[in-house]
């Protein structure tokens, strides 16, 4: 890259790359910490019109150049509006990281892991508990689990539940008498958050005929977000679940296990 970087006329020195690398891994954090959200197409129409701006100062285009710094220079603001959760999230990482107060910073680390992994597992097992519950009564069901969750992005995100996760829990919600049966449960951080959330439903001919209100609008949240949605079929008490636009259906427990553990992963 240096000698491409030389070609072209461009002094590429050992501090540049330096900064090129620190710049990437700084989009990078910031990408995790956007991703599974609505934010995320935000973060991509800033760092398109960075790039452009970058690009048409090199070609000196005077006029577009005035035009798109108008823009990054809005774009800074209007990224610490946006994204204001999730920077003050960044920087509570960072305080606690330096409180340490003496301990061996790995062990906090790989301490902290063990301790997730087992809530994990343990959500885990008591999603699929109910899911399970689900699909042997043919009990209708929609979860949707993202790794970061923005009310911003949902019109009506339904009840706040903000609650542990728990198969009873999650068993009286979607039960056939409960007002919330119809939506949708929103689970994020290890927590069901939203209760009764109402989503948008894919209109993509591409999708089954045969499939419900509930697999489209399972399919229609994926198509948007990073979420991964778990479906119950209240007619066949299949289990399918929904990905970057695509769903697959009836799925083994099996499957299902893995699917739900990762989803909890973010």
């Amino acid at each position: 890259m240096m000698l491409l970087f030389k070609l072209i006329g461009y002094d590429f020195s050992i501090i540049d790359v330096i900064d090129v690398a620190l710049v990437i891994l700084l989009l990078f954090e910031l990408y995790r910490l956007v991703r599974g959200t609505l934010g995320i197409n935000i973060f991509f129409g800033m760092l398109v019109i960075y790039v452009s701006y970058r690009l048409v100062k090199f070609m000196n285009l005077d006029l577009l150049t005035e035009i798109l710094g108008q823009f990054v220079n809005a774009g800074v603001i209007t990224l610490l509006i946006v994204f204001q959760p999730e920077i003050r999230k960044f920087l509570l990482q960072l305080g606690k990281i330096g409180r340490v107060d003496g301990e061996n910073l790995w062990d906090v680390i790989r301490g902290a892991k063990k301790e997730r992994t087992k809530q994990q597992d343990f959500d885990t097992n008591e999603i699929v508990t109910a899911l399970d519950y689900f699909s042997k009564n043919n009990i209708g069901s929609l979860l949707v689990f993202f790794s970061a969750f923005k009310l911003n992005d949902f019109s009506n995100p339904g009840v706040k539940i903000n609650a542990v996760i728990s198969a009873k829990l999650l068993e009286s919600i979607f039960e056939k008498s409960s007002p919330l049966h119809d939506g949708a449960v929103i689970i994020s951080q290890n927590r069901l958050v939203f209760a009764g959330s109402v989503l948008p439903v894919s209109e993509s001919p591409l999708v089954p005929e045969r499939v419900g209100l509930r697999h489209r609008a399972a399919i229609g949240i994926t198509e948007e977000t990073e979420a991964i949605a778990v479906i119950v079929s209240e007619e066949t008490g299949q289990i399918s679940y929904a990905h970057r636009g695509k769903i697959i259906m009836n799925i083994p427990m099996v499957e299902l296990q893995k699917v739900v553990h990762e989803a909890l992963l973010g």
